[in-house]
């Protein structure tokens, strides 16, 4: 039965030793014809999920767990490693040297991602981070001949380091005083008045997850790293290290510390205000089109954050719905900069002109992340408003939220369209000629695509998955 619960990430393990083995003995030819593979077969996987049902209880001495929100999670993080790989495909040929390693990296990560969706004891917790970490700190500076790459891979190094020791005194912290690192315990336990010790070590602990989810104060890496890593890890770091950081925030603070959730909900209120205001404004200078999504993700990261503060059951659903269309409108913005090869914004300049498929794919992908209906980012919004204002009802300061993120959401529509008008009123450069699209890539950008407009009008499928997901936590 332990072997069921671990299945996914055992497939995982063996394609990326696969992948090094092969390049091993059998130096690879071509990179991306091998890239295209590896992606195939973990969307086989990703499919063969959906055979698993979720098994209540726990294994590994009650740390793991395989519940609908683990299996919603695991899903997740499947597809956007198949995506990754398919744009670390097409992306292989800027890659020197490597290939094999690189996408041994990827699947590396992403098993560590699948790990943090299921971990039920702070213990495998920091195992499972690291894994997803150190494997991030070679995939950020994997262009070590560029020294945008090498300056980027040691900014999310040095924060990295200092965000894991950050977690490792709250796990001390939590269990000096609590004689337990199990989530199940400490929910069973703990009461509303804590130590002062206790606090301490909680507040440490979301220090340390503040860095993955690139919240306020701990987000001063994001932009830099954003962008001097390869497009397709800043792709990856965008969705599955994000996504990663919100699958541990709501198992800690949900499932483990929720008797004490008058202690920590003030502190995500104000984080959240932060981060919106932080990352929307930061992003109206930018230029350059990585740097701009970077401090995207920062506002976006204010978003999910206030669905975990409202401590509701519609903010748990609305955070794993917004996750999940967050990453194909991520991933279909990241597919177009791979295929354009430029990152400055006026090099978008005509590529309505330049590219038909690739404009249209970019600007619906800058409207859904602004939350235009009927785009599937407009109704990820509307659950994310709809949580904070029921919450609202009973502790009136989060209609402080709700008017924060309504005024950030207008800021943020600024920045989005200036990329549009780059798109469709610029006119291109003299020099400028019709870009190539693979049909990789085309036939990505239109299931990106379908997913955006699919699930902005039809959102009830992954609704219904995402309500499913949040059971587990029994909140009201």
């Amino acid at each position: 039965m332990s072997l069921y619960a671990i299945q996914l990430e055992c497939l995982l393990v063996i394609l990326a030793l696969g992948a090094l083995l092969t390049d091993a003995f059998r130096p690879v030819a071509d990179k991306r014809r091998f890239g295209l593979l590896l992606a195939g077969l973990v969307g086989l996987t990703f499919l063969y999920s959906f055979a698993l049902l979720p098994v209540d209880g726990t294994f590994f001495h009650e740390m793991y767990r395989l519940d609908a929100s683990a299996l919603f999670f695991k899903r997740l993080f499947l597809l956007a490693t198949a995506l990754v790989l398919v744009m670390g495909a097409e992306f292989s040929r800027r890659i020197e040297s490597g290939g094999a390693e690189f996408n041994a990296e990827v699947l590396l990560a992403a098993t560590g991602m699948l790990l943090t969706a299921s971990v039920n004891d702070f213990i495998l917790l920091f195992v499972a981070l690291e894994l997803v970490t150190i494997s991030f700190y070679v995939l950020v500076s994997y262009l070590r001949r560029q020294v945008p790459s090498l300056e980027a891979g040691t900014k999310y190094l040095i924060l990295g380091a200092l965000s894991s020791g950050f977690m490792v005194y709250g796990i001390a912290y939590i269990f000096g005083t609590t004689g337990t690192t199990n989530f199940d315990t400490l929910r069973a336990t703990l009461n509303a008045s804590t130590s002062p010790a206790f606090t301490v070590g909680m507040l440490l602990v979301l220090a340390g997850l503040g860095f993955k989810i690139a919240a306020v104060p701990f987000q001063i890496w994001a932009p830099d790293v954003y962008q001097g890593a390869p497009t397709p890890v800043t792709a990856f770091l965008a969705v599955g290290s994000k996504a990663a950081g919100f699958a541990l925030l709501l198992r800690v603070l949900l499932a483990g510390l929720l008797p004490v959730s008058a202690v920590w909900m003030p502190v995500l209120l104000v984080l959240a205000a932060l981060t919106l205001i932080y990352g929307n404004f930061g992003a109206l200078p930018q230029t350059n089109i990585k740097r701009l999504l970077g401090y995207s993700s920062i506002g976006h990261a204010g978003y999910l954050l206030m669905g975990v503060a409202a401590v509701n059951t519609l903010g748990a659903e609305a955070v794993l719905f917004y996750l999940a269309q967050y990453a194909l409108t991520v991933f279909c913005a990241f597919l177009v900069i791979v295929a354009v090869e430029r990152e400055l914004i006026p090099e978008y300049a005509g590529l309505g002109k330049r590219s038909p498929l690739l404009g249209v794919a970019l600007f619906l992908a800058m409207m859904s992340l602004a939350g235009v209906p009927p785009l599937s980012g407009f109704f990820g919004k509307f659950q994310l408003f709809a949580a904070v204002i029921e919450r609202a009802r009973s502790q009136p300061q989060f209609y402080w939220l709700a008017g924060i993120g309504a005024a950030t959401v207008v800021v943020s529509l600024y920045f989005y369209l200036n990329v549009g008008r780059a798109i469709y009123l610029d006119e291109p450069a003299a020099d400028a000629e019709p870009i190539a699209v693979s049909p990789v890539t085309r036939v990505m950008l239109w299931v990106c695509l379908a997913a955006m407009i699919g699930l902005g009008i039809y959102p009830q499928p992954l609704v219904a998955l995402a309500q499913q997901a949040a059971t587990v936590f029994k909140l009201n």
